[in-house]
């Protein structure tokens, strides 16, 4: 689903995504209030959010989804880098946050990868989001197959794949993930993954490269 309130925008979207058979557009909107109606009625995969939106910004409008519509991934697709909105739309929900000047190979990469539920950061988005994005000091302990868990979530792997990788369930791994968000004080694989790289466990580097 796309929300941008610029129409040029939403068509080049719509144009781009459509010579690849693995995307559908299911729905458009340039209001944010609409965005999150619609995003009730269809509950798409995937959302291109807008952040810059009359009277309901993108902002708001992925807080609402990310509370409603779990199952729903978010990603920013803004012209707009300052920390606040950065800062904001991750503590809102979003998966990802990509520039407007992201090539349009990486675009498609990143909505797939979004989909399979993989941290979606630009490089720019990253470094201003480990001076803005703070988790708790003191977690409660995260026990060594949590952190093999962080670690794997941070480099941008799905759920699937760190099944794979670990040799469990899908479920298990789903369930693993719930708890370190919980132990973190976190909301989202986003701000776990952001966590990771400032307690060390991985470099900023390894959280932008692998999001790509």
């Amino acid at each position: 689903m796309i929300t941008d309130d610029r129409g040029v925008v939403r068509l080049g979207l719509r144009m781009f995504l459509g010579l690849d058979p693995e995307f559908e557009v299911v729905g458009e909107t340039s209001y944010g209030e609409e965005a999150l109606s619609m995003a009730r009625e269809l509950e798409p995969d995937v959302v291109l959010m807008d952040l810059l939106m009359p009277v309901m910004d993108g902002i708001a409008v992925t807080e609402a989804i990310w509370a409603e519509l779990p199952d729903v991934e978010v990603i920013a697709l803004t012209s707009v880098l300052e920390d606040v909105s950065v800062s904001g739309a991750i503590r809102a929900g979003t998966i990802g946050y990509l520039l407007k000047t992201t090539e349009a190979g990486e675009l498609g990469r990143a909505i797939k990868a979004a989909a399979d539920g993989q941290v979606q950061l630009g490089p720019e988005a990253a470094a201003r989001l480990m001076r803005e994005v703070r988790a708790p000091e003191s977690p409660e302990d995260v026990t060594e197959r949590e952190i093999e868990i962080l670690k794997l979530l941070a480099r941008g792997k799905a759920n699937k794949e760190i099944a794979s990788s670990l040799f469990v369930g899908e479920k298990t791994v789903k369930s693993h993930v719930s708890r370190i968000l919980a132990k973190l004080g976190v909301q989202s694989r986003t701000q776990a993954a952001l966590h990771a790289v400032r307690i060390g466990l991985v470099s900023i580097e390894e959280l932008s490269e692998e999001s790509w």
